[in-house]
């Protein structure tokens, strides 16, 4: 890993992800680290950074629409009974430092504030492990403390009262080609089948690229996966689907996600024998 605002992720020597740190975006964009370009071995792009379709998608992070009010996410608010509604209701989610840092991942910790007060502490760690010839992992864990007085509590546009758009977590926004990618799980296939289902890991397919993600504790994978394929690309995994999840004062909540990265189109044998590779049975 090398530099400090944009250190890059190599696996058998190759780069397949650069971190940027400090993204220079405007405030309603909710600046956020994360990953991008994040690749294949063979160097096929499998991210995008604020493309024009959804500008406050930024490759791979965690991001929250709802934190006691304040959008993590950024770009437009739900609210119920108005829709998506522009409000200055912003955070950022601030780097602060990296306790650890080598080629092939990193331990880091941020400061998510909004409105001049900082409310979460996250301890984020991601590492990077060769698969095969063909595929790697990016193990990515982050841990959200509550840091004030008061509990604080999670929520997204479902939470809220928009049905089937439980986004805020782990996501991943993939790479966007002319035809939608596939998706499926080990018994479900499309968008519409696997949508808002838990499944112990769920394959994004493109035209030369697969992404495998799989919950990597047993209560990560209790959350359901939020999938968009016919709008745009992108994979999420969330942390408030039907209700709203409280974090009480000095609390933590941690989930642990590995996404297997690999060139071509894997089938659903292919991706569950990564996955056993990447995170045991």
């Amino acid at each position: 890993m090398t530099g400090n605002d944009s250190p890059v992720l190599r696996v058998a020597g190759r780069p397949v992800a650069r971190y940027v740190t400090r993204p220079d975006l405007p405030p309603r964009l909710s600046p956020r680290p994360c990953l991008h370009p994040v690749t294949t071995l063979a160097g096929t792009a499998v991210t995008e950074f604020s493309p024009a379709d959804h500008l406050h998608h930024l490759g791979v992070g965690v991001a929250v629409p709802d934190v006691e009010g304040h959008n993590f996410w950024g770009g437009r608010t739900y609210v119920q009974g108005r829709g998506p509604t522009e409000l200055d209701n912003h955070g950022t989610q601030r780097h602060t430092a990296f306790q650890l840092s080598d080629p092939d991942g990193f331990v880091e910790e941020l400061r998510w504030t909004a409105a001049g007060a900082e409310l979460l502490r996250e301890r984020r760690t991601v590492a990077a492990t060769e698969l095969t010839a063909t595929a790697w992992a990016l193990d990515f864990t982050f841990s959200l403390t509550n840091i004030t007085a008061n509990p604080l509590t999670l929520g997204s546009p479902a939470t809220n009262g928009r049905p089937g758009a439980a986004y805020g977590g782990f996501f991943w926004r993939a790479r966007k080609e002319s035809a939608a990618p596939g998706v499926f799980t080990a018994d479900r296939e499309g968008e519409d089948e696997v949508h808002g289902t838990s499944a112990d890991w769920l394959a994004l397919t493109g035209d030369t690229w697969s992404l495998v993600f799989a919950g990597a504790t047993e209560r990560t994978r209790r959350d359901p996966w939020f999938v968009r394929t016919a709008q745009y690309p992108g994979v999420g995994s969330s942390l408030a689907h039907d209700e709203r999840v409280a974090v009480d004062p000095g609390d933590t909540l941690v989930r642990r996600i590995v996404t297997v990265v690999a060139d071509g189109r894997l089938d659903a044998d292919g991706a569950a024998s990564l996955v056993r590779k990447a995170v045991g049975p």
